[in-house]
């Protein structure tokens, strides 16, 4: 293992203490993916008060359907970064099982 892989490896998926997976993110990318979680989280709280305030039916189901676009947006994003660091990662240091994980992840996705 090269001393950039050991490093990358820090970066990605670590085992910790408790035994459950970590991954250190950059700042940049906590921000951003926070950012779209706050916003979700209020279009949520949207379709709460439309329920509250006896919306349409059609209206809710509306921002029903721009919240699971932007849940799909998320994943992807939060995939594409998964598969470029950790996954990447462990196929360089052989841990071809990451392989499977990663199909069992897409496949519990696409449901």
């Amino acid at each position: 293992m090269t001393d950039e892989s050991k490093e990358l490896k820090k970066e990605c998926c670590v085992e910790a203490e408790d035994c459950c997976r970590h991954k250190h993110r950059e700042a940049s990318e906590v921000e951003a993916l926070t950012k779209r979680l706050n916003r979700i989280e209020g279009q949520v709280r949207g379709i709460r008060g439309m329920v509250e305030n006896e919306a349409y039916c059609t209206d809710i189901l509306t921002q029903v359907s721009a919240v699971q676009s932007a849940l799909n947006a998320f994943s992807r994003e939060l995939l594409a970064s998964h598969i470029r660091t950790c996954v990447v990662t462990d196929i360089q240091n052989g841990q071809l099982e990451v392989v499977d994980d990663l199909l069992a992840t897409i496949q519990k996705l696409m449901k």
